[in-house]
């Protein structure tokens, strides 16, 4: 059975009642942050996830603050497509400090929402700044195939790019098991795809990648990138498949 996901966490804030009223009386707020917690802890069950009461607070904060999402800095290189769709397109990331957890869960969904929960924590206010730091999209799950290249290893990575306000002095996170690191730039091949993002789409879109490029070896073989971002609407989730590029 499928876990609930990065994408269904990002959903928190789309429900009619999550808001709570305008944010004028507290006793509605806290109805309101009540009424999202139990949906969401309702959906969590059917993925066999458990959502810790302490999460009540950050899916809260997140649903306020979803309006207000900062995109991570890039320059498109190249773009190849057909006519008005674009197959692939080429981008340079500059370098960037981001809030990393790696977890090595049984199922690749199990990593990315344990760490995933772990940065909502530290964006909201589990952090030396003791502020709600902003989000940023995407939030990348770094995999890794095994040598057959049949499968994912189970440890994933999972990065939040730091706001631009924050980016020469990062507040430090509460949770030992996050790193704040220093990532040099990226140079990657990525293409979009929609709908939720399990060990088997991930595993498909990279081989239809693959067919569009055809042979080379400029690009890593054993390592993608999963970029996650918040959906245009529900069933048509928003994710990409990043290839990366070999350092020259």
């Amino acid at each position: 059975m499928a876990r609930i996901t990065l994408e269904d966490l990002e959903r928190l804030g789309e429900e009619p009642a999550a808001a709570g009223g305008d944010g004028s009386d507290s006793g509605d707020d806290q109805e309101g942050e009540a009424r999202l917690f139990a949906h969401w802890e309702a959906v969590a069950s059917t993925h066999r996830v458990s959502l810790p009461p302490d999460m009540a607070g950050p899916i809260a904060q997140m649903a306020r603050h979803r309006q207000a999402r900062e995109p991570v800095p890039y320059v498109s290189l190249s773009q190849h497509g057909k006519c008005e769709d674009t197959a692939y397109e080429e981008r340079q990331y500059p370098a960037g400090k981001w809030a990393c957890v790696t977890r090595g869960e049984p199922t690749y969904e199990q990593s990315i929402s344990l760490s995933f929960m772990k940065l909502m924590r530290y964006i909201c206010k589990e952090n030396s700044a003791g502020c709600h730091l902003g989000m940023t999209v995407p939030v990348l799950n770094e995999i890794h195939l095994t040598k057959e290249g049949t499968e994912l290893e189970r440890e994933v990575l999972t990065a939040y790019y730091l706001p631009g306000e924050f980016q020469q002095n990062p507040p430090v996170p509460m949770d030992p098991e996050i790193h704040i690191t220093e990532r040099p730039p990226l140079r990657v091949i990525t293409r979009v795809f929609y709908g939720m993002t399990t060990a088997e789409t991930i595993l498909r879109e990279i081989s239809l990648l693959w067919e569009l490029l055809g042979p080379t070896d400029t690009v890593l073989r054993e390592a993608y990138v999963v970029a996650a971002y918040e959906n245009p609407s529900v069933p048509r989730r928003r994710n990409e498949i990043w290839f990366i590029r070999r350092a020259q």
